[in-house]
């Protein structure tokens, strides 16, 4: 089993940045596919960014050039940099992990689940 636990959300102005941190205990981090997830009031969560085991990321388009996904094995720790903050990127931001390792891009592939941070970007 595993337990992740995001941390680093908070309010920002548009065009702020934030930097957001998933720490998992358990299991074996480094052969984990991550995955970061944002689910806004009203919507439908949302795929924003997975890591593979390996180090191979995707990116929702909705995000690309502005978020970065990175993985620190030694720390068992995920991160998302949030650059260009928009108050459309407004959400719980959860991170999750599978693993099977792979690139997973849907939630039901993930097996772990973080309780969640807020991120809250003011116009």
């Amino acid at each position: 089993q595993v337990r992740l636990v995001e941390s680093g959300g908070g309010l920002v102005q548009a065009g702020g940045s934030l930097l957001l941190s998933c720490a998992a205990s358990g299991g074996t981090f480094s052969r984990y596919g991550l995955g970061w997830f944002r689910q806004a009031p009203g919507k439908e969560r949302e795929l924003v960014a997975v890591i593979s085991w390996s180090g191979t990321t995707y990116y929702a388009d909705s995000v690309k050039g502005r978020f970065t996904i990175s993985r620190d094995n030694a720390k068992n720790t995920v991160y998302l940099q949030a650059n260009i903050l928009k108050p459309e990127d407004t959400a719980v931001y959860l991170c999750a992990a599978r693993s099977a390792g792979g690139l997973g891009q849907s939630g039901h592939e993930y097996d772990y689940w973080g309780q969640g941070t807020q991120v809250t970007v003011s116009s």
